[in-house]
């Protein structure tokens, strides 16, 4: 490995605080330069991959060490700015179709574990990592309401499904971090 010109520490925190802390310590660094990020969010490893290739950054590697994983990116051109996905709705939205439509799914793309301590009664858990190769589960012709904790891994979530042809993708926000304070039902 080239010599890592930034070391960011993640370990403890869960998305999109990696990515947070990662875009904003990345802002001043010459593109080009090895940046390794050390985190403990077992789902930082999809995240980070896929949100370097929206921002415009290389992502090399990641090694898993001990308890943590450390990601190697490549900083790319600063001037490139992020897309976000456009279709969203929040919680009170997720609600009010969750009570009256019956052609849709609500993805959960949290990890598994995250899935288990709490999920919306009915969503279908398809961690983020494993999206790509699961994508065939998911039917075109049905709304697909994506769920995460915050709405970040959702948001890269919904835009990997539109990019592979699936048209009706709603990213939720802010997801499961505030489903219950927004009245939304939890099983």
């Amino acid at each position: 490995m080239e010599d890592v010109t930034l070391i960011v520490d993640a370990k403890g925190l869960a998305c999109p605080m990696p990515i947070v802390r990662t875009k904003k310590a990345m802002k001043d660094i010459a593109p080009g330069s090895i940046v390794e990020v050390q985190a403990t969010d077992q789902g930082s490893t999809a995240d980070l991959k896929a949100w370097a290739q929206k921002a415009g950054h290389g992502y090399l590697k990641t090694v898993e060490e001990d308890q943590s994983l450390k990601h190697y990116l490549r900083v790319g051109s600063n001037d490139l700015n992020e897309r976000k996905f456009p279709h969203v709705i929040d919680n009170k939205g997720l609600q009010s179709v969750i009570d009256g439509d019956s052609n849709f799914i609500i993805v959960d793309v949290r990890e598994k574990r995250d899935y288990d301590e709490q999920h919306i009664q009915g969503a279908r858990s398809i961690p983020f990592g494993e999206l790509r190769e699961r994508m065939h589960e998911l039917r075109k012709d049905q709304t697909i309401y994506v769920v995460c904790r915050t709405g970040n891994r959702s948001d890269l979530a919904a835009q990997a499904l539109a990019d592979h042809g699936y048209h009706n993708v709603v990213n939720v926000v802010p997801g499961m971090s505030q489903w219950n304070i927004k009245g939304g039902n939890q099983r």
